[in-house]
C-alpha cells in the first residue's frame, strides 16, 4: 500500500506540474520547491522543533503553541513548513517566532530521508489534519517525538474505512493527538488510537492573541469614518456574494466591507460590476475620494482578521461549498457571525449555532429576516460571544504542559 500511495502522490506533483502552466496558484507551489534543498539551513547543533501546516489557517492554529515553545525553549530552532502556497506566501504578515520557513517536500521516502535527516528534529508538531505518511514514517525511525495539534477529523475520511489498514497505521506512529473536539476523540479510540488529550482548539487562543495587538488600519479607519453600522463579509466565494448583492450596498448598513476569498483582479472587478451600489478597492484607497463610498472590497491578504474589529455583524463565507472560513476572528470582537448551510466539517460552526452566537441562512429571505433579528439584539449576541471565546481558551496552554511535563 505504501507503493501506491507514493505513486499516488507523484501522480499528484504531476498533475500540479501541468496546471502551474495555466494557474498561479499551481506555479507558486511548484517554483517555491525548485531550490528547496539548496535554501535549507545548517542545524547540527540546533534543537529542531517542526511545525507543519497545510496553509495559512493551520499556521494561525499553530501560532499559540510555537509562541509558548520559544518562552519555554528561547535557544530552539524553530522550523516551519508549508504545503500550499497561500500558507507560504503571506506567513510573514504574521508576528511568529519561526526560524526558518519553506514548503514541504513532495512526499517520496527519498525526500522525507533527505528532509528528516537534515534538521534531526526532537519533536514534530502536525496542524489539524496534516499526515504525510512518508515524512511521519522517517520521523519515528529518528526517534522524533511527534504530536498532531488541534486534531479535527471525520468519519468519512479514509482512517476509518475498511481499506484503510495503511492511513490508521501512519496516525498510530503519533506519540499524542491533541483533539479540538469529542469526535474526534471518540473517532480515534474507534480504531484503537487512545493516545489523546481533548485539548480543545488552539485558534480560541490565537484569535485572542490577535485581538490584544491589532492595531489601527489607516485605510479601513478612513473609510468607515467613525461609523458604528458596518456590515463585514469576510473570506467569500462566488455562491456568498450571490446571496449577498442585494443586501450590499442597501441602507440597512451605513458601511458594508467585502474581502474575497479569492483576490484575483478579475474576480474583484467582476464582483464590483455585481454589485449595485459604486465600490471601492482596498489597493486603490484615496481618503480624499473615496471616503462617501459605501463598498469597500479588500482585495489584498492579510486585512481580514483586523477588519473584523471594525464591524458590527459579519458574514463567513465557503459556507455554501463546504469550506468555511474562520468564524472565530469575528467573534472575538463581539460580533453576530452568519454563514452557508454547509458546514458539518466544522464543529464550531454547530457550537455557535447552539450558543445562539452563529447563524446559518440557505438564502435571502432568511439572511434578510436574521439580520433583522441581529440588529435588535446585537449587543446581547456581543457578550455572548465575547464570552464563548473565553470560555475555550487555554489549549496551546494544554498542549505545552502536556509536552513538556509528562
Amino acid at each position: 500500500m505504501r507503493l501506491f500511495y507514493t505513486i499516488g502522490v507523484r501522480l499528484y506533483a504531476f498533475s500540479v506540474r501541468i496546471a502551474a502552466l495555466f494557474v498561479p496558484k499551481a506555479k507558486d507551489w511548484v517554483a517555491g520547491r525548485k531550490n528547496l534543498w539548496k535554501s535549507l539551513p545548517e542545524a547540527d547543533d540546533k534543537e529542531v522543533y517542526w511545525f507543519h501546516c497545510a496553509s495559512l489557517g493551520e499556521f494561525d492554529q499553530g501560532l499559540p503553541v510555537m509562541n509558548l515553545l520559544r518562552k519555554q525553549k528561547p535557544k530552539a530552532f524553530i522550523l516551519v513548513s508549508f504545503f500550499s502556497p497561500s500558507g507560504f506566501n503571506h506567513y510573514h504578515k504574521r508576528q511568529h517566532p519561526a526560524d526558518f520557513v519553506c514548503y514541504i517536500p513532495i512526499d517520496t521516502a527519498g525526500n522525507a530521508r533527505r528532509f528528516v535527516t537534515h534538521f534531526r528534529p526532537k519533536a514534530a508538531f502536525f496542524i489539524k489534519y496534516e499526515f504525510w505518511a512518508n515524512h511521519i514514517r522517517e520521523l519515528k525511525k529518528n526517534d522524533c517525538e511527534l504530536y498532531s495539534v488541534s486534531t479535527s477529523l471525520r468519519s468519512g475520511q479514509h482512517f476509518f474505512k475498511w481499506y484503510g489498514g495503511f492511513f490508521r497505521n501512519t496516525l498510530k506512529q503519533f506519540n499524542y493527538f491533541f483533539a479540538q473536539n469529542q469526535s474526534t476523540v471518540d473517532l480515534l479510540h474507534s480504531i484503537a488510537v487512545d493516545n489523546v488529550l481533548l485539548s480543545g482548539d488552539t485558534r480560541f487562543d490565537r484569535v485572542i492573541e490577535h485581538k490584544k495587538t491589532v492595531a489601527e488600519n489607516p485605510i479601513i479607519s478612513a473609510f468607515v469614518n467613525g461609523s458604528q453600522s458596518v456590515f463585514i463579509a469576510g473570506s467569500t466565494w462566488p455562491q456568498d456574494e450571490e446571496l449577498l448583492k442585494e443586501l450590499i450596498g442597501s441602507n440597512r448598513f451605513e458601511k458594508y466591507i467585502v474581502v474575497p476569498h479569492n483576490v484575483d483582479s478579475n474576480h474583484v472587478n467582476s464582483l464590483m460590476a455585481r454589485l449595485k451600489t459604486p465600490a471601492a478597492k482596498y489597493s486603490e484607497w484615496n481618503t480624499q475620494k473615496k471616503t462617501e463610498t459605501p463598498v469597500l472590497i479588500i482585495d489584498t491578504i492579510g486585512q481580514l482578521a483586523s477588519a473584523y474589529s471594525y464591524a458590527a455583524i459579519a458574514y463567513v463565507g465557503g459556507g455554501f461549498s463546504g469550506s468555511l472560513h474562520n468564524i472565530l476572528e469575528p467573534a472575538v470582537f463581539g460580533l453576530p457571525v452568519l454563514f452557508g448551510p454547509k458546514f458539518s466539517r466544522f464543529p464550531e460552526a454547530q457550537a455557535f449555532i447552539d450558543n445562539g452566537i452563529g447563524f446559518s441562512v440557505t438564502n435571502e429571505q432568511e439572511l434578510t429576516h436574521t439580520i433583522q433579528q441581529l440588529i435588535a439584539d446585537r449587543d446581547q449576541i456581543a457578550e455572548k460571544s465575547i464570552r464563548f471565546v473565553e470560555k475555550n481558551r487555554g489549549a496551546a496552554e494544554k498542549i505545552m504542559q502536556f509536552v513538556f511535563n509528562k
